[in-house]
């Protein structure tokens, strides 16, 4: 008993956390692989695409059965149009039609940049009901110079032909208006065919900034 606990101690470090030493084929009843079913958290940067002064970016390829969980970055999403609402849709088919039918919530907070006012509120003109319109991101993003949307989207399991696939989306924009604006937004696609693109645009205009895509394992 006393070789055993003063190994135990010889791999605990000075703060009370054991060493990687501690950690191997043995001490983990000979496991040498987790189950494929079991999520280890790590991020898989899958593409990146920079759109500048354009209409929509695509993501066609890449979005499968690899990952059950997604992650769309959002990085300085300028609207070259003022007051510009960020949006996004999914397609069945890789992207050759952008209309799947999607329940959705939209509720925003928000904070003048002259602290007269302030709120937090449901935004019924953002959400979907059973429709095949783009889905709000954001809204009401300025478009000076300083100005642009960041935030970003969790798809989970879009290759799933049993569920229908929900989506969960934070951003925050520097509006036309001068406002702090947080938007958060959830719903899903009413669809058991598998998601295998999205779309990003705004709902009037160009835009210029980057979008990174992420697997999580």
């Amino acid at each position: 008993m006393g070789t055993i606990t003063r190994s135990f101690a010889n791999n605990i470090g000075t703060s009370g956390i054991l060493k990687a030493g501690a950690f191997n084929n043995a001490s983990l009843n000979n496991v040498t692989a987790l189950n494929a079913a079991i999520a280890t958290g790590g991020m898989v940067l899958i593409s990146s695409q920079t759109a500048n002064n354009s209409a929509s970016i695509s993501f066609t390829t890449g979005i499968d059965s690899t990952y059950k969980e997604y992650q769309f970055w959002f990085i300085d999403i300028h609207p070259r149009t003022d007051a510009g609402t960020f949006s996004f849709q999914g397609s069945t088919n890789g992207g050759s039609t952008y209309a799947t039918t999607i329940t959705s919530t939209f509720f925003r907070s928000r904070h003048s940049e002259n602290d007269a006012d302030t709120g937090l509120d449901y935004r019924t003109a953002k959400d979907l009901a059973q429709s095949t319109s783009f889905q709000n991101l954001s809204e009401e993003t300025g478009n000076g110079a300083d100005k642009s949307v960041n935030g970003t989207l969790q798809l989970f399991n879009p290759a799933s032909t049993t569920y229908v696939k929900h989506f969960i989306a934070n951003t925050n924009s520097y509006t036309s208006g001068d406002y702090s604006q947080n938007g958060f937004m959830a719903g899903y696609f009413n669809s058991t065919s598998a998601i295998n693109a999205l779309q990003f645009k705004m709902d009037t205009g160009n835009f210029d900034g980057t979008i990174l895509m992420y697997g999580i394992k």
